[in-house]
């Protein structure tokens, strides 16, 4: 959609709301701005989506068709498992992944996985054009504005809205959660709204939050729903994959999606404190190679501080007199949550229809045309290079403030300097965590090879006498990379290619290449650049693990049989340990908290090179070479 139609759009709906009679020239044309409003979006982001495959969709499709096939949850935050389990579910050329969502995530389409991908995915554009439809209908029964009102509300979201339908996300399924939660409440079904809240937290985490919203509001009846929620939400999580696996979320998946180590965590397209502050403050050699200034301890104090404060001020604000509008206090509440996300995106700030829906009910004309603004700015798309100045960032604690000019005026200082002190409290302790992680993590000690700008994946390295082979992702498919002579060269392939293996120093290469639903195993020779099929049986499943090649649990032993180098995971993290062959002791080579696997050795035995995700996102590795014997071991 265009800047005029937006305009258009902004100007009907100010117009509408300042009018004070519900007849008359201005609402016919309010509804029939409504109407084309939704013939637009059907022609545009609607038939986007119902034509189009590679998106975002096929993520939790193939989430739905692991679950409904009893796969274990744990194997979904692995990328390469998820790519192949993609392949295999009929989606040929598109790179995926599961992280950072919950067990639960894809639950809700389960239903769906015995369609065709294309097939399902016009399903849930179906049901969320049905979702959207009753939070409309919902949020005009809230405010009190008719429904073209709030249709034209949503229409102004309309950048947001097409990317949610053209990638078939999930936010408007979310929106409609977080709607009938806060109908439920203004009804008075207090344990409705908190239950539905925490079953918003179970696929999403955004309802997480609200229990502390809740509690501040003294809603008991809300935290009991809401505590019911999570209770049957683990119940399933546990029952379905186990309580290794659920455990294996909480414990290593959670705490660094919370802290906003997903895919790339320095990329502006993520508008959050979190990326900010990694960008300013943290150096990454291949996606952030220069930071404002080099300086991680600063950020490891500086993003729990941020989080904290905005945490603290915002309940100080709704504990104190300026609260008891509940529209005005749940819609402050909700934009803080959003603040304080680690994770945004274009589909994110349909959200903010809910909170600025409820603010427009009480709002005067003027702050009516700031809320409508600011709505506008946050879903329209960015131009290229606006990010890097995280303009919507910006633009969220700008609307944050302002909003809650009304909780923050009547905080006493004595309160305020209180919670900064907690704050820098709690950021203190959780920066000296991170500082210990960090010192010890494989960047601090080993030197990091095979560096290319914006690489995302590199990992699964394998030596031979013609160089270091390694798993990457390239333009729309996993590859190969062949660093020797200088170069490093990208092998591409007719389908994935996966785990790369040096049987023999002058051999030749063998791989795993996933192409239409079939696993094969390859071989690269390296002086004829010929690519052969292994002759053995090739696998073909939607249910079963098609095991590629994989060293880590055995381990690895040096080309001299003195060291063995493995991956073990010990109550945390996967770690590279070291065996001597001689009297069996070991010796931990990398730590942090972060994971390290798939060791390799150097031909002349001084050296192990590995995969490491430390400072980067979960599962996303870099490689790094570890020399043995010359004071480097811990």
């Amino acid at each position: 959609m265009d800047a005029e139609h937006s305009r258009l759009g902004v100007g009907l709906l100010e117009t509408e709301m300042k009018a004070t009679s519900g007849g008359g020239i201005v609402s016919t044309a309010t509804r029939l701005a409504a109407v084309a409003a939704v013939v637009f979006f059907l022609v545009t982001a609607f038939r986007s989506g119902w034509r189009r495959a590679e998106t975002d969709f096929p993520n939790y499709y193939t989430a739905a068709v692991l679950m409904s096939n009893g796969m274990p949850v744990r194997e979904y935050y692995d990328w390469t498992w998820f790519q192949r389990q993609m392949n295999f579910a009929g989606i040929e050329r598109q790179l995926g992944g599961y992280q950072p969502q919950t067990p639960l995530t894809a639950l809700p389409l389960i239903g769906l996985a015995n369609l065709p991908v294309q097939t399902a995915k016009r399903v849930w554009l179906a049901l969320n054009f049905f979702f959207l439809g009753g939070t409309v209908w919902m949020l005009a029964r809230i405010t009190g504005f008719r429904v073209e009102q709030m249709i034209l509300l949503a229409f102004l979201g309309f950048g947001s809205l097409y990317s949610n339908f053209l990638y078939g996300q999930y936010y408007v399924f979310l929106l409609f959660l977080l709607t009938v939660a806060f109908y439920c409440l203004d009804r008075g079904k207090s344990g409705t709204s908190g239950f539905v809240s925490g079953v918003a937290f179970g696929l999403k985490l955004y309802g997480g939050p609200l229990l502390l919203y809740f509690l501040i509001r003294r809603n008991w009846k809300a935290a009991a729903g809401f505590g019911v929620a999570v209770v049957c939400g683990v119940a399933v999580a546990v029952a379905m994959f186990g309580w290794q696996d659920f455990h294996y979320y909480v414990s290593q998946i959670l705490p660094r999606a919370l802290e906003g180590e997903i895919i790339d965590p320095y990329n502006s397209g993520n508008g959050t404190f979190a990326t900010l502050l990694r960008r300013t403050f943290v150096l990454e050699p291949e996606l952030n190679p220069q930071p404002l200034w080099n300086a991680p301890v600063a950020f490891f104090f500086l993003r729990p501080f941020v989080s904290a404060l905005i945490l603290i001020v915002t309940l100080l604000g709704l504990a104190g007199k300026g609260a008891g509008n509940e529209r005005r206090d749940f819609a402050w509440f909700l934009i803080a949550i959003l603040l304080l996300s680690a994770n945004t995106a274009s589909y994110t700030f349909i959200l903010m229809s809910l909170p600025v829906g409820l603010l427009l009910a009480d709002a005067e004309f003027a702050e009516r045309g700031f809320l409508i603004g600011v709505f506008f700015a946050l879903c329209f798309p960015l131009l290229p290079g606006w990010s890097a100045v995280f303009p919507k960032l910006w633009v969220l604690l700008a609307v944050f403030l302002f909003v809650g000019r009304v909780y923050l005026r009547p905080i006493r200082l004595k309160l305020l300097v209180a919670a900064v002190v907690v704050a820098a409290v709690l950021a203190g302790v959780d920066a000296h965590r991170h500082a210990v992680s960090y010192a010890a993590e494989p960047g601090r000690r080993y030197q990091r090879i095979a560096t290319r700008k914006d690489a995302i994946f590199s990992g699964a390295p394998a030596i031979s006498g013609a160089g270091l082979f390694y798993q990457s992702i390239g333009r729309d498919r996993y590859v190969l990379r062949w660093l020797h002579d200088g170069v490093n060269e990208e092998l591409e392939f007719e389908g994935h290619a996966f785990g790369p293996a040096a049987p023999t120093a002058d051999g030749p290469i063998r791989f795993e290449l996933v192409s239409r639903g079939t696993s094969s195993i390859m071989v690269f020779d390296p002086a004829t650049r010929e690519v052969r099929t292994e002759n053995m049986p090739k696998l073909k499943s939607n249910s079963a693990l098609a095991t590629g090649i994989d060293g880590d649990a055995a381990g690895v032993t040096s080309p001299n049989g003195q060291w063995t180098a493995f991956a073990r995971e010990r109550a945390g993290p996967k770690q590279i340990w070291l065996r001597n062959a001689a009297d069996g002791k070991e010796r931990q080579l990398t730590g942090g908290n972060c994971n390290s696997d798939s060791p390799a050795w150097e031909l002349s035995s001084t050296a192990v090179v590995f995969a490491s995700d430390c400072g980067r996102g979960i599962g996303l590795p870099s490689l790094y070479r570890a020399e043995i014997g010359l004071g480097s071991l811990p």
